[in-house]
């Protein structure tokens, strides 16, 4: 099952200098919450600029779910301490709020209903909270503020000059696509091994489920909270973020160009289970934007993505068979609870280490059924991934082996590609975090899921998550900026309203023919 990259770690051995410019961004959500943990009726704060243009700081799905976008950069401090920065200028604006510190909203009020995210009177405003209006009625308002991080990687330009021997990204973007699926190709396939190790989502509170049809089988803490002993991530499991698009169109990591026509497809075939929500209701408002598959390609939902630079106007599945695979964006990481930017440093090397050796490792081209068959493991390591002597499925549905013997495979490569790193940066940075966490996989206690769930059985969910999120909330509060400052910030507010302003004012369409072009494409 583990691929031999022997090969590639002698090659490696002799260009250790290839990864050092790794580029890497980070998108960090989170909720917005009263002092009392309930969900507030504020709107997104107008001191912190516009959600339709701001460079930095956005909203998601609702008006409370915030997003912090640290930009592009191959110095992994610079993106950590930006990112803090954003959190620092939010706690200044939000005033008595705070900032939930988990993935799953635990407690909700019976009674609450979530204000989708408002993007002003722009066309391009109106069909981004009508995208969420549709997400809403699709999936409920629950699974959509369920907060997690994405981590956007891509490798530097030396690597794949001297690894495939390419001139130029332009001239290589074929190859260099290829390269990318085979890395996504592997993260389907062991991937897993992200939610075991930060996974933080192992209880959830009963109104979160109550109208989801689910056949888990929770235990009941004394305070009510659902959970399961041996969870890791239940944001991955069946009641987290999910759509079935992909059981529908078989979309699979093959080809590039594949990939894109399963994309345009899915936005473009009719979905007998959202035609039957219409498009408009009694009082003729818009529910949707269509009835197909997917409302718009970012809807597709999986572990990782191929991602480029949109352009313009220009669909996903567009600019990349323009411009090829730029980088990906890695969605299996929850909100770590034990950092107050919500991923810490240890992480992010962990997880270069990992997509490094995902993309030096060969992996065979999978058709859908093989690509599930190996999703399954996710679903085993969602559900139960600490249970002992766990097992998961390798090559075929009757050989099954061990997490740790797995694992220690795994990590014996790593751990060559960690020494080779930490030679170039002359520290040993790389190899620290790989005995540690491989230790997670010998004592399952020491996971990031095991300890907040002790924690929270402990103390109670909300007393957890409050504790947390003013703690937080006092460090930011008292520490000053280190990259960015409130000058920066403030300029780029008001910037982000006039540009907002300028949007709207430019539209020369109304907005149901900025609709009806839009849903021709």
């Amino acid at each position: 099952m583990i691929p031999d990259i022997s090969n590639a770690l002698d090659w490696l051995k002799y260009n250790p200098n290839i990864f050092k410019n790794i580029s890497r961004g980070i998108e960090r959500e989170t909720l917005r919450i009263n002092e009392n943990g309930f969900m507030p009726k504020t709107d997104h704060p107008y001191s912190m600029g516009s959600a339709l243009t701001h460079k930095w700081i956005t909203t998601d799905f609702a008006e409370i779910l915030l997003e912090f976008v640290t930009p592009k950069s191959n110095e992994l401090n610079y993106s950590l301490s930006f990112l803090k920065d954003l959190h620092k200028f939010t706690y200044q604006k939000i005033k008595k709020e705070l900032l939930w510190p988990f993935s799953l909203p635990y407690f909700i009020h019976p009674n609450s209903s979530v204000k989708i995210a408002k993007y002003g009177e722009s066309n391009l405003g109106k069909i981004k909270t009508l995208y969420r209006k549709g997400l809403k009625n699709r999936y409920g308002d629950y699974m959509n503020i369920i907060s997690g991080v994405h981590y956007n990687f891509s490798l530097p330009i030396n690597f794949w000059k001297k690894w495939k021997n390419i001139k130029n990204v332009k001239n290589g973007k074929d190859i260099i696509s290829a390269e990318y699926l085979k890395l996504i190709r592997n993260y389907h396939k062991f991937g897993w091994i992200i939610p075991y190790l930060f996974g933080a989502s192992p209880a959830v509170y009963p109104s979160f489920i109550k109208n989801k049809n689910s056949d888990i089988k929770f235990k009941k803490s004394k305070n009510g909270l659902l959970y399961l002993p041996w969870s890791t991530s239940l944001r991955l499991s069946s009641i987290g973020y999910q759509n079935d698009s992909k059981k529908k169109l078989k979309i699979n990591f093959n080809c590039l160009q594949k990939y894109t026509n399963s994309l345009r497809k899915a936005t473009n075939t009719i979905s007998e289970k959202f035609k039957k929500i219409g498009l408009k209701d009694n009082l003729g408002n818009l529910k949707q934007i269509n009835t197909n598959l997917l409302q718009m390609e970012n809807e597709f939902y999986t572990h990782i993505r191929p991602k480029q630079k949109i352009k313009n106007d220009e669909f996903l599945s567009d600019a990349l068979e323009k411009r090829g695979i730029k980088y990906l964006e890695i969605r299996s990481l929850d909100l770590n609870p034990f950092s107050p930017i919500g991923i810490d440093k240890k992480q992010i090397l962990f997880l270069d280490l990992f997509l490094i050796w995902c993309v030096l490792a060969d992996a065979p081209k999978m058709n859908y059924s093989e690509l599930e068959f190996y999703n399954k493991n996710w679903k085993i390591i969602a559900l139960e991934g600490r249970k002992p002597n766990q097992k998961i499925n390798i090559n075929n549905k009757y050989e099954k082996e061990t997490l740790i013997n797995i694992s220690s495979k795994i990590f014996k490569n790593l751990y060559k590609i960690a020494e080779y790193l930490d030679q170039n940066s002359k520290n040993e940075s790389y190899r620290k975090i790989c005995k540690e966490f491989e230790m997670n996989f010998k004592h399952p206690e020491l996971t990031y899921s095991s300890k907040i769930l002790s924690e929270i059985l402990k103390n109670g969910i909300k007393r957890t998550g409050l504790n947390l999120a003013k703690k937080y909330k006092k460090k930011f509060i008292k520490e000053k900026m280190n990259i960015l400052n409130n000058k920066i910030l403030c300029k780029e507010s008001t910037f982000s309203h006039q540009k907002q302003k300028t949007i709207e004012k430019q539209d020369n369409l109304s907005f149901n023919e900025y609709l009806k072009k839009y849903n021709s494409c």
